[in-house]
């Protein structure tokens, strides 16, 4: 092995460890400082979810999206559907949409009139 090729593979490590750190920054945000900004920033679920792929899926643009998969899947595949449904907690999901349907009608201003 050459000087040359010794350089030149040095050079590429270095570019590949600028690019990692640079993807690195980009998909991990930085800490934030104390606790309170955390939870701030999970809906103040104190934790849950802690992965940022549930938190997108449980934020309510997440839910429209999971929705509107479902609903497509429903009048697509019909059958396949109608499978996979079966391994959804109905209890569960019946759960989070009474709550969901309370609290909207808890922050629903009343008209007087």
């Amino acid at each position: 092995m050459t000087d040359r090729d010794a350089a030149a593979r040095d050079l590429i490590r270095n570019r590949l460890a600028q690019s990692r750190e640079e993807l690195r920054l980009l998909l991990d945000p930085p800490p934030t400082e104390g606790n309170a900004g955390g939870e701030a920033r999970m809906n103040g679920h104190a934790g849950f979810p802690r992965s940022r792929t549930m938190q997108m899926l449980l934020s309510s643009r997440g839910l429209g999206t999971l929705g509107a998969l479902a609903g497509g899947l429903l009048i697509a595949r019909p059958a396949l559907a109608l499978r996979l449904l079966r391994f959804v907690p109905a209890n569960a999901v019946a759960k989070m949409i009474m709550a969901k349907a309370v609290s909207a009608l808890k922050s629903k201003p009343r008209d007087g009139g």
